[in-house]
């Protein structure tokens, strides 16, 4: 049968979604991702002519662009139906220059594959947008330069292996500086002090009150610093007179969240689901080509009329009445950059709902039960507590007073935590009355120190890059999967980043030599002009130019002024070698510090050491002597062996302590541009 239409997308599963819609006189095949890219041989940048890239087609590409060539040149019409995205744009322009196209190839856009879409995305081709694709080269060239460039003066000057990369190195940084924190953190003591009261003969309604006032003064955080303060506190609060001062009560409305865009979504099934940036962004495109979600590279939060229609009529059918909104929930992107065309990560068809959707992978299911939960939530009214503050005297003698406080609530409606569920304890507080006396069962002196600050787990890094304006939807994942399998930070087993002895390393030498390289505001403002030049309105290979040669100026004094023993220099130790009688010396390598005799390269034996920190998991099960250290093989997967290798050659997949395997989260895949 002749196919007269020719569609490509990047991906056979979308492919295969797409051909469902389409009739017989259309082609419907896949690129199988990018067709063209840099060369990994060499820089494959021209800086002498104006940064012009030198594009290739990788040896595993080269089959397929073949056949899409030849039916290509059958093709009545070519149609490029990438993701609608920079990077989808910029797909589809590679396929342009690839497969030689002379005539003109429609571009269409969606944001979900369904049937609908696709016949409306047909009637509405537009030509390709180069300011994106322009977007998209100015990234791609950008990390290859930073990745290419630096990379080998840490080789030089540290040791072979290592790697920099123009965000994955911020990212690095903030690790870093929040590690150091921790290190540098000193805790400091406070107090409270609560009171169990009670209503004038009725104990079995006791309630806790917190000090709140002093003699009129507020109780601030550190009023109570010591052991001291509090005791006599407490004790002139034993015997104290109580009564009730003031009793407020008020309603307060909590309204939902707005659907998921790209950050708030990686973000979110780190902490509900335990899965990892690069996990969520599987699944989410796995669901995205099966046609069950719309776009998962978005940061628009907007919502179609037809999604939102369809939402009211599935919470009137499954909830009531008293659930629906006066009219639909509109929620405004803050970002000036986002698209509002584009949409918020929402299911296709609302009125799917999860019990209904047939997976078989139940993480994928779990996925898309959050992003459904999340849609509808934000289309449910607020929940409505009841909040009461009562205020109660303790009058100690003539002239001294103290104020407590207590606090109850209690959940008149739930709303929208009907589907989007959260943890709340009501706190119920007896029916009390303004002068009512109190008795006093207990005074409860409690001692506390303040914490340090938090390790980034996956959210809160994404968040925090978010925050400062570093990267994009589509980065985020792939920067966080690098610095993980470049080996600058591991997981502790609170899935919790802690920088390795190497991550400390190359973060120190970025800052002190390279600091533009990991200065958040630099990147942000790297950002942006991206931005710009996605809008039009900024020439990319400018911003090259400016980034480019103040940075090559940099690099080639530093290659002449810095010396590898300042980088990482050599400890020594009383150790003597014990193959050929020579001092051993600590060095640092890609994966940690080990022995190392200083008779090489005639004599090349070596130790490993146990790291400090979370990488020892405690001695050894085989030997009694060495400590358990989680290391990587070559192929990147991690294991846990003994710190005596060879000596001891005890070695496991699983943690000795617990038994428990790898998280699976896919650490050691490259991530993309920043992997260079």
């Amino acid at each position: 049968m002749k196919h007269t239409k020719l569609v490509i997308v990047e991906s056979p599963t979308k492919a295969k979604t797409i051909g469902k819609f389409l009739g017989d006189d259309f082609r419907v095949e896949s690129s199988y991702g990018h067709i063209r890219d840099l060369p990994k041989s060499k820089l494959g940048i021209d800086t002498e002519h104006n940064f012009e890239p030198h594009y290739i087609i990788p040896v595993k590409a080269r089959k397929n662009v073949t056949a899409l060539k030849k039916l290509a040149a059958k093709a009545d019409q070519v149609i490029l139906a990438t993701d609608e995205d920079r990077e989808g744009e910029a797909i589809a322009w590679h396929l342009i220059q690839a497969l030689g196209l002379q005539g003109p190839a429609d571009r269409i856009v969606f944001h979900e594959i369904t049937e609908s879409a696709i016949h409306e995305a047909l009637q509405h081709p537009r030509t390709l947008n180069l300011h994106l694709v322009d977007a998209q080269q100015a990234r791609r060239v950008l990390d290859r330069l930073v990745g290419y460039e630096l990379s080998p003066f840490l080789w030089k000057k540290i040791i072979r292996g290592l790697s920099a990369g123009r965000v994955q190195s911020v990212a690095l940084r903030l690790i870093v500086e929040r590690e150091e924190e921790i290190r540098n953190f000193k805790p400091e003591e406070y107090w409270t002090i609560h009171a169990m009261l009670f209503p004038d003969n009725a104990k079995e309604k006791t309630f806790e009150a917190s000090l709140f006032q002093i003699a009129g003064e507020a109780v601030q955080k550190f009023t109570i610093r010591d052991t001291i303060n509090a005791s006599a506190i407490a004790e002139k609060l034993k015997r104290a007179e109580y009564s009730v001062a003031a009793v407020e009560e008020k309603e307060m409305k909590r309204n939902s969240l707005p659907p998921f865009i790209t950050s708030t979504l990686q973000q979110e099934a780190n902490r509900r689901l335990h899965m990892s940036a690069k996990q969520t962004m599987m699944f989410a495109q796995r669901l995205y080509e099966n046609g069950l979600i719309t776009y998962m590279r978005t940061d628009s939060v907007n919502l179609s009329l037809e999604s939102l229609h369809a939402a009211q009529k599935y919470i009137e059918a499954n909830f009531g009445k008293e659930y629906l909104l006066p009219s639909p929930r509109v929620f405004k992107t803050k970002s000036r950059l986002a698209q509002e065309a584009h949409e918020a990560i929402r299911p296709t068809n609302p009125l799917l709902d999860p019990a209904s959707i047939a997976l078989e992978d139940p993480k994928e299911k779990k996925l898309y039960d959050l992003i459904w939960r999340r849609f509808m939530a934000s289309q449910l009214p607020p929940a409505i507590f009841a909040l009461t503050s009562v205020l109660v005297e303790a009058r100690c003698g003539k002239d001294e007073t103290f104020t407590l406080k207590a606090n109850g609530a209690t959940m008149r409606f739930d709303g929208f935590l009907k589907v989007w569920h959260q943890t709340f304890e009501e706190k119920l507080l007896p029916a009390l009355q303004k002068g009512e006396v109190l008795g006093l069962s207990e005074v409860k002196p409690e001692q506390h120190f303040t914490e340090s600050p938090a390790r980034y787990n996956e959210a809160s890094l994404i968040k925090t890059l978010e925050a400062n304006g570093i990267g994009r939807p589509s980065t985020y994942a792939p920067i966080i999967s690098v610095i993980q399998s470049r080996n600058y930070v591991q997981k502790n087993p609170e899935r919790r980043f802690e920088p390795t002895e190497i991550g400390l390393l190359v973060n120190k030498v970025l800052t002190e030599h390279f600091p533009e390289i990991v200065d958040l505001g630099f990147t942000a403002h790297m950002e942006e002009e991206l931005d710009e030049v996605a809008e039009g309105t900024k020439e990319w290979k400018k911003i090259i130019r400016e980034f480019y040669e103040p940075f090559k100026r940099n690099l080639d004094k530093k290659y002449e002024s810095v010396q590898k023993e300042e980088l990482a220099p050599q400890e020594s130790t009383n150790e003597v070698c014990d193959k050929c009688g020579k001092p051993m010396v600590i060095k640092t390598g890609r994966f940690g510090r080990f022995l190392a005799c200083t008779g090489f390269p005639e004599c090349k034996n070596t130790k490993s050491l146990a790291p400090t920190g979370s990488n020892d998991l405690g001695p050894c099960p085989k030997c009694g002597t060495g400590r358990v250290i989680r290391r990587r093989t070559k192929r990147g997967r991690f294991f846990y062996g003994c710190n005596r290798y060879p000596e001891c050659d005890f070695a496991s997949w699983m943690k000795p302590e617990n038994k428990d395997g790898e998280d699976g989260d896919g650490d050691g895949d490259k991530g993309g541009d920043e992997g260079e």
